[in-house]
């Protein structure tokens, strides 16, 4: 069988692999040298150039990293990816190779709070324009992209407000444009959405997320062409924001399980997210697997599931999240998401850390909303024990 014609959970466990091991290992080993020896110097000299396949230092390529990378590719249907420390540095590597003095980014408000620093803080320090519109609001986005537009940069479901962009819709009026698009897809992964078929030219994920799934490796990955990703590669490579072997193994290893987490993290979300929308102390769920959902159509257009990220504004605010989070059993209290353990956390204190009380009211995100990554524990446990905190909480209200 063909493996490009495997299913997504087949790929998962395979791709990137079997070239990529040594002495008749069954995993890929990690590689940790350095650097490469040659005795021809010509063909050395070939390497460096690409001109042959090897590797001559670590910072540039390292066999164990690669497998990663092809992994990664395969599960996004790209030609190519390349691999980062963390998942900023894939965001931030995009924006600095592709973006001049002059250019014009069109985005929105509901972005990552790291992303949203760089087009409030960094990238106008490089003379980059940057227009973030009101994420629901197709026609600004369109006129703005319109005006003239670089690169439109866009994130589905959005972190931590779990909002669901139109991507396809998006796409073709930046295309129209000649503009470049990128989507970050962490809260998705390639299980439930594949935005390189809706018209997106780069896909990136922060493998620490869902990727990895063990909360054990940091890493980000950027997916596409041939022609971009050498393109981002090459300011990877000189800059030096390297995913390290040892990352790269945990990776490997996690990416094995990401279907069956996903589907298991996505049926549990639901049902947790169903709950949460009949308890009095609730202002506000937000998960597209929901038909009240504002973008439950759009999610169901363009995903096969709905994620394992949800969030929810507690009545009382930040006032009320100092109760009831450290009541909780089965939860990490962390800046992290897509673990196979339970993880919450307040935007003030994980994804929107960054910005001040003001910026986040202006983005939407108030003190009391916490985000709920859920993990793969059986959910009556998640749920019961959900019932208990606001069970303590409502008797100290």
């Amino acid at each position: 069988m063909n493996q490009d014609q495997a299913h997504i959970g087949t790929k998962a466990v395979w791709a990137g692999e079997k070239n990529h091991r040594a002495f008749n290992a069954s995993q890929v080993p990690v590689v940790v040298s350095c650097a490469y020896t040659y005795d021809d110097i010509d063909q050395w000299y070939d390497v460096a150039l690409e001109k042959q396949p090897g590797h001559i230092y670590g910072r540039n390529t390292n066999p164990t990293v690669e497998a990663f990378e092809q992994k990664c590719a395969e599960l996004e249907g790209a030609e190519q990816a390349t691999s980062f420390a963390t998942g900023m540095a894939a965001i931030s590597n995009i924006f600095y190779t592709f973006l001049r003095p002059g250019d014009r980014v069109v985005s929105i408000k509901d972005s990552y709070g790291g992303t949203n620093k760089m087009f409030t803080e960094f990238l106008p320090n490089i003379d980059v324009e940057c227009v973030t519109c009101e994420t629901e609001d197709y026609d600004e986005i369109e006129a703005e992209i319109a005006k003239g537009c670089k690169l439109l940069y866009l994130e589905s479901p959005t972190n931590p407000t779990v909002k669901i962009l139109d991507i396809e819709r998006l796409a073709r009026a930046a295309k129209a444009v000649g503009a470049l698009v990128v989507v970050d897809n962490t809260l998705a992964t390639p299980i439930n959405q594949a935005p390189l078929t809706l018209g997106a030219d780069l896909v990136l994920h922060s493998a620490t997320k869902f990727l990895g799934g063990h909360a054990d490796a940091l890493g980000g990955v950027v997916c596409g062409s041939s022609e971009l990703v050498k393109q981002v590669y090459h300011y990877r490579e000189i800059t030096g924001a390297t995913l390290q072997p040892w990352d790269a193994y945990l990776l490997l290893r996690g990416m094995k399980t990401l279907e069956l987490r996903v589907t298991r993290q996505q049926t549990s979300a639901m049902q947790i997210a169903t709950y949460l929308q009949g308890c009095d102390l609730i202002e506000a769920v937000n998960y597209p697997g929901l038909p009240t959902h504002r973008h439950h159509d759009v999610a169901v257009k363009q995903m096969k599931g709905f994620g394992g990220v949800l969030s929810f504004a507690l009545k009382g605010g930040m006032d009320a999240v100092r109760i009831m989070l450290p009541q909780l059993q089965y939860a990490n209290r962390a800046a992290n998401l897509g673990a196979v353990e339970t993880t919450y956390g307040p935007a003030r204190t994980t994804s929107h850390v960054e910005c001040t009380a003001e910026e986040r009211a202006a983005l939407g995100i108030p003190d009391g909303l916490v985000r709920l990554s859920v993990g793969i524990e059986d959910v009556d446990d998640l749920i019961a024990d959900l019932d208990q905190a606001l069970a303590y909480l409502r008797a100290k209200l």
